[in-house]
């Protein structure tokens, strides 16, 4: 029988009625670009690779497919209820994340998720595992401690999902993820979602991934220039109170250190300035990270600051500032950091602080990007703070 339905809708793509019945409930009715170019290839069991952006949709992308082969392979299964599905993640914030987006629909699909992270105690996933799941979504280091401790049975994973594959590659963690793919017995469907393909990651396509379509979304430079950038030159002393104007005319302000303990000094300082701005960071623990995480995401907490670490992987909506407090080290750290803004077509706005000694590294930034943005020096009492994205720095004196 010939589907009939356009590719533009989630049914026309193949995703089963309860599943299209459930997104539409969420106010999800039309497919992202990257969900329009890879369901229908990972619903047909294909190996995938797709090019995106945080921010993009993956989820639901590698999402839907996996809920649906691994709800086909589960009523054909008998005997103990072990892992089906696999999707390894970077971070523990991003697994609660993916967990929080997938588990309403498997449960609609009558299967059972576990997130397992790091952080937090192990004799609970420990239990969740011992109980029966069908979709596990973990980071690799506590996946490799549960199944070198007999609690974590792979040997049924029929589809392998490698998520934020460059950031697992940036953090260090590609000896796990090739050494739990190793590890695996049965062959499988494995898809595999990255901003970037070069290096590692090109080596895991070319050595995991079997005869595996391609499909790509929004380059770097289409991400550059989905926001808005704001370059400003300060004085050390008046850095903190810049910062507290700025986002004191944000909704929603991310604001990025280089370090745990800048982080902590930045966020009393903020405070002390009025400001409610919260850290997350690693030194923290899991459960403090989770609060500040649901209460900025929820709205309720104006202003997070974190690590480039702790912020890996996060999916916000409503993100409309991202602030470097510290410059980022390199364009790819401006990408992935200011990417936390301007997510699913909607506006945004990077604004970049910085020292007269750090103008030079700034501009090959710029350089590597393509951005050609005026650097503008300022005082926590000009009024432009508050509105940075009305004020056109082209129209500005250059410092």
């Amino acid at each position: 029988m010939t589907n009939t339905e356009p590719a533009r809708s989630f049914a026309g793509l193949g995703v089963a009625p309860e599943l299209v019945d459930a997104l539409a409930g969420q106010g999800i009715i039309e497919p992202f670009p990257i969900q329009a170019l890879t369901i229908r290839d990972g619903l047909a069991g294909r190996d995938v690779c797709g090019k995106a952006k945080t921010g993009s949709g993956k989820t639901l992308a590698f999402g839907l497919p996996l809920i649906q082969r691994v709800e086909t392979s589960r009523s054909n299964a008998g005997g103990k209820r072990v892992p089906l599905g696999l999707i390894l993640v970077p971070t523990r914030e991003l697994a609660r994340q993916v967990a929080d987006v997938l588990d309403p629909l498997a449960h609609i699909a009558g299967l059972r998720l576990t997130a397992c992270y790091g952080g937090t105690g192990m004799d609970t996933q420990i239990k969740a595992l011992e109980a029966g799941t069908d979709i596990l979504v973990a980071t690799p280091g506590r996946l490799i401690d549960l199944r070198q401790r007999g609690s974590a049975d792979l040997g049924e994973v029929e589809v392998v999902v490698l998520d934020e594959a460059d950031r697992m590659s940036d953090m260090g963690f590609m000896p796990q993820v090739e050494w739990l793919l190793r590890h695996l017995i049965k062959p499988h469907q494995t898809m595999l979602f990255s901003a970037t393909l070069d290096g590692d990651v090109q080596r895991l396509v070319r050595h995991e991934l079997t005869d595996p379509v391609h499909h790509e979304v929004q380059s770097a430079k289409q991400t550059v220039t989905a926001m808005g950038h704001r370059f400003i030159r300060v004085h050390q002393m008046d850095k903190v109170r810049v910062t507290a104007a700025i986002c004191a005319g944000a909704e929603r302000a991310l604001v990025f250190c280089r370090t745990k303990r800048g982080a902590d000094r930045l966020t009393d300082a903020l405070r002390a300035e009025g400001v409610n701005a919260r850290a997350i960071h690693g030194d923290l623990r899991q459960q403090m990270r989770e609060r500040a995480l649901k209460s900025f995401s929820d709205g309720r907490l104006p202003v997070l600051v974190a690590t480039d670490v702790a912020a890996r992987g996060l999916d916000v909506e409503g993100v409309d500032v991202v602030v470097h407090f510290d410059p980022p080290e390199d364009h790819k750290s401006y990408l992935h950091r200011s990417g936390r803004t301007a997510r699913a077509g909607r506006e945004g706005l990077a604004v970049t602080l910085l020292l007269w000694n750090e103008e030079l590294e700034i501009e090959r930034i710029q350089k590597r990007l393509g951005l050609s943005a005026p650097i503008v020096e300022m005082f926590s009492n000009d009024p432009r703070l508050r509105n940075l994205r009305s004020w056109d720095p082209a129209t500005a004196s250059v410092a």
